[in-house]
């Protein structure tokens, strides 16, 4: 039995907007697909060029789901990087949005998606709640989020080259970009693509 029209449309929209959130692996499967997209020669966003100098891009991968283009997603990193010692080493994660996502769902999918790593206090959880939430604001078609890990334990975001927040607390930073980047990843052929491994 189909849903009416307007519920279907509702339905859909809740999808996406869970889908398009930073915590995004969960939703892979036979309805949502990750591909391999930017060529080698991408630009380099103009925030690494400060904060990342050398950055290159190891690899890239399109997330859809339903048929629906929600983000490009881009692993910068220096020339000697080693994936086998991802987190001992600075790298940079760009996501170029395709629609519009308010910055508080982005959050809260993002707690589920670490969450799926490792247990989390429920103090941890509105902590880095309330600091994702400013660090990404609400993004819209086109917008560019880049978050860069560093070494010494913080993550740093920037939504179009200007900076927003930095969270300095190493567990948030690995388990945060270990959404996409983990071994635990429920998103293995996106890490592959990301990672070029």
């Amino acid at each position: 039995m189909s849903l009416p029209h307007s519920a279907h449309q509702a339905s859909r929209r809740q999808a996406l907007r869970c889908a398009g959130a930073l915590g995004m692996a969960s939703w892979l499967g036979p309805m949502a697909r990750a591909q391999a997209n930017a060529p080698r020669d991408t630009p380099t966003p103009p925030e690494l060029t400060q904060h990342l100098p050398q950055a290159r891009l190891q690899g890239s991968s399109r997330f859809r789901y339903y048929g629906f283009h929600v983000y490009d997603a881009q692993l910068w990193v220096l020339p000697a990087f080693d994936a086998a010692k991802l987190f001992n080493q600075p790298f940079a994660l760009s996501l170029i949005y395709a629609r519009s996502l308010k910055a508080r769902d982005i959050a809260e999918r993002s707690i589920e998606e670490m969450r799926r790593q490792t247990t989390l206090s429920e103090a941890d959880a509105q902590r880095w709640l309330q600091a994702m939430t400013a660090a990404f604001a609400d993004v819209r078609e086109g917008d560019r989020l880049t978050g860069l890990y560093q070494v010494e334990g913080a993550a740093s975001f920037f939504l179009n080259g200007q900076a927003t927040q930095a969270i300095k607390d190493k567990r948030f930073a690995t388990l945060f970009f270990g959404i996409w980047l983990s071994g635990a990843t429920s998103a293995p052929a996106f890490r592959r693509d990301l990672l070029g491994v």
